[in-house]
C-alpha cells in the first residue's frame, strides 16, 4: 500500500498572509515589470495609493464571500485609471485572506467570452493560490482528497485496510454530490475518482494527464480517457458546471472560495458584431446566475464606452438595466456592480513616485534620494503630463517607466544629474497614449 496522503495540508489557509513584509525578490519583480511598461503581479500592495475607497469594496465583497454569497462585480475606468493595478491588487488580498484565484486577459484571438469552455479553460490554466501560483487544480485536489481520507480515519476507519480505497472513492463522489446539488457531471466525478485511484497506484503521469482534462485541455490521449470512461471535452454547455464542481473542490480544500477576474472587456468591442453580442450575452448569463455559486466573485474590467456604448453593454438592454452606472453629481454608490476608477491626477503621481523612490534597490539609498528628491519628482510629474498636452489619466505607465529608468541612471553612475540631464522621450505608446501626444481623445472604432 502507498502512504496514504494526497499533499500536506497548510497550517491554515484561511490565516492573513502579513502584507508589511515585502520580500527582496518581490520588490526586484516590481521594478522589472515597470521597466516594460507592465504592471507587476506580486506586491502591489507596496505603492497602491489613492484606491483606498475601492480596495475596501473589494475587501466587502470577500467578506460575502466568506458568508455564502455569490456575486460580480464591475471595474470601470479610462485608458490609465489603474483597471489591471486594482484588479491584481484584489486578486492579492483575495489570496492573502485564503481565497484562490484567477487572472484571465480577454483576447479576440485566444478568447472568445461567448464560448464557455474557452472561459473555463482559461480560468484553469490561471488557477492559484498563495502557495501555488498558477495551475493549482493538482495541489487543490491533493488537499481536497487528504481531507476526505483524514474525515474517514476519525470514524474509526483503518487507513491500512484493503476496502479503505474503495471507501475513499465512494466518498469523493458522495462529497462532490452533496456540494453541488447533485449539478457536478457525472464525467467530472468519475475523472476525479480515476485521478485518485492512478494516483494510489503511483501512476502520475495518466493522474497529470486527466488533472489537464479536467482543466479543459483538448490534447488529452484517448487511452488516457478511456481510463476514466470519457470521451471527447469538456463543452461549452457543460463549462459552467464544471466551475461549480471545481469551486466546491476548493472550499472544501478549505479555501475560503474563489476570485475570477476578466481583464480588458473592452476588447470585446472589437469583435464582429455577431460575436461582440454572443461575448455580452455570455456576461450577462454569468451576471444572472453569479449568486448561485456561493464563493465565487467574478471581476470584469472595462472602460467606460465598453459599458456605455451600445456596441457595449448599453447595447445589451437586460445586462445594462442590470448593471448600468449610477452617479448622483459628485457622488458615486462604491457598491453598485460597476466600482469607478478615477484618472490619477498630479498629487496622486507625487505620492506614488516618491513610494517607489523608497522602495528602489540599491546601495545607494542616500544618492538616490538626493538625486531624485521631492524637487526633482515635482519636476518629472510636469514634464511627462505636459509632453501628454496635460492628459494626467494616460500618462502613468510612461511615468513611471521614466521614474525607473531616472532611479537606474543614478544608482548606476554617481556623476548623473536628473536635475541637469533629464528630459521625457515618450517610447512604446499605446494608441490612446499617441493620441494624448496630439491633444485628441481616444475613442475605439466600431468594427
Amino acid at each position: 500500500r502507498r502512504p496514504r496522503g494526497h499533499g500536506r495540508q497548510p497550517p491554515d489557509l484561511r490565516a492573513r498572509r502579513d502584507s508589511t513584509m515585502t520580500s527582496q525578490r518581490d520588490i526586484i519583480h516590481i521594478f522589472e515589470k515597470l521597466r516594460g511598461g507592465a504592471v507587476p503581479e506580486r506586491a502591489v500592495e507596496t505603492f497602491a495609493v489613492g484606491i483606498e475607497p475601492q480596495r475596501d469594496e473589494i475587501k466587502r465583497q470577500l467578506e460575502l464571500l466568506r458568508h455564502g454569497e455569490g456575486a460580480v462585480k464591475f471595474l470601470r475606468g479610462g485608458y490609465g485609471c489603474g483597471k489591471t493595478f486594482m484588479a491584481r491588487l484584489a486578486l492579492l488580498d483575495a489570496q492573502a485572506q485564503g481565497f484562490a484565484t484567477s487572472f484571465v486577459v480577454v483576447s479576440d484571438n485566444d478568447l472568445h467570452f461567448h464560448r464557455f469552455d474557452d472561459v473555463y479553460r482559461k480560468v484553469m490554466t490561471e488557477l492559484g493560490t498563495s502557495s501555488c501560483q498558477r495551475g493549482a487544480l493538482g495541489d487543490i485536489l491533493d488537499r481536497w482528497i487528504a481531507k476526505q481520507e483524514a474525515a474517514l480515519i476519525e470514524l474509526g476507519n483503518d487507513p491500512d485496510a484493503e476496502d479503505f480505497d474503495a471507501k475513499v472513492r465512494e466518498r469523493l463522489k458522495t462529497s462532490l454530490a452533496n456540494a453541488t446539488g447533485g449539478k457536478a457531471p457525472h464525467d467530472f466525478t468519475r475523472v476525479v475518482q480515476t485521478i485518485f485511484d492512478l494516483k494510489q497506484k503511483g501512476e502520475v503521469h495518466e493522474a497529470g494527464a486527466l488533472i489537464s482534462w479536467l482543466c479543459g485541455s483538448t490534447n488529452v490521449a484517448a487511452a488516457t480517457k478511456k481510463l476514466a470512461g470519457i470521451k471527447g471535452e469538456i463543452s461549452g454547455t457543460d463549462a459552467l458546471s464544471y466551475l461549480r464542481g471545481v469551486l466546491e473542490i476548493i472550499k472544501a480544500a478549505d479555501y475560503n472560495g474563489l476570485v475570477i477576474v476578466i481583464d480588458e472587456a473592452e476588447t470585446i468591442l472589437r469583435m464582429r458584431k455577431d460575436s461582440r453580442h454572443k461575448s455580452l450575452n455570455g456576461i450577462r448569463q454569468i451576471a444572472d446566475a453569479a449568486s448561485s455559486y456561493h464563493g465565487l466573485l467574478w471581476v470584469f474590467t472595462g472602460t467606460p464606452d465598453f459599458f456605455d456604448s451600445r456596441q457595449g453593454v448599453a447595447g445589451l438592454a437586460p445586462l445594462h438595466e442590470r448593471i448600468a452606472f449610477m452617479k448622483q453629481g459628485t457622488r458615486i454608490n462604491p457598491r453598485q456592480p460597476q466600482l469607478e476608477l478615477v484618472p490619477f491626477d498630479a498629487a496622486r503621481l507625487r505620492a506614488v513616485a516618491v513610494t517607489l523612490r523608497d522602495l528602489y534597490p540599491t546601495k545607494n539609498p542616500e544618492r538616490v534620494r538626493e538625486r531624485l528628491g521631492d524637487g526633482f519628482i515635482e519636476r518629472l510629474v510636469t514634464t511627462v503630463t505636459a509632453g501628454f498636452k496635460g492628459d494626467v489619466g494616460v500618462v502613468p505607465r510612461q511615468f513611471l517607466r521614466a521614474l525607473v529608468n531616472q532611479l537606474d541612471l543614478v544608482d548606476d553612475d554617481p556623476a548623473y544629474d536628473p536635475m541637469r540631464e533629464y528630459g521625457f522621450n515618450p517610447a512604446e505608446l499605446k494608441p490612446e497614449e499617441e493620441l494624448a501626444i496630439q491633444g485628441q481623445p481616444f475613442a475605439p472604432s466600431d468594427p
